[in-house]
């Protein structure tokens, strides 16, 4: 069973939307992206600073990023054990690849897809060690 395990809210405004998110008493951090753009990372639980992973089963993370013409809604991600064999599996069965994989700053693959009603979709893969 692969579990969702991140999700991702794009907006419009980031500063607007750092003070509303702010009121549910979330940790919010800027972080830089290899393009340069800014990610706000969402603390909604504690982690293990080690594992990067929430102290509480089932809880999870996310981030706050601009809208794109291909992010326009809520997302939530996939932890999977090889985005090139779903993304097989993926197509087959109707969907698409939104954004290729790609390396996410040495912590872990992410690419998106669409599934049969163009609902994007992220997934997350572990760099292996």
């Amino acid at each position: 069973m692969d579990p969702i395990v991140h999700f991702e809210i794009p907006v419009t405004d980031l500063e607007a939307a750092r003070k509303f998110y702010g009121i549910f008493g979330w940790k919010l951090d800027d972080w830089k992206m290899p393009d340069g753009s800014v990610y706000i990372g969402v603390h909604t639980t504690p982690i293990d600073e080690k594992t990067r992973q929430p102290l509480k089963p089932g809880a999870i993370n996310g981030g706050i990023m601009k809208k794109t013409d291909k992010v326009k809604a809520p997302v939530f991600a996939i932890h999977v054990s090889s985005i090139d064999e779903k993304v097989k599996m993926i197509e087959k069965a109707g969907g698409k690849v939104v954004m290729p994989k790609m390396d996410m700053m040495g912590m872990g693959y992410y690419a998106y897809v669409t599934d049969l009603s163009g609902n994007v979709i992220g997934l997350w893969e572990d760099i292996k060690k």
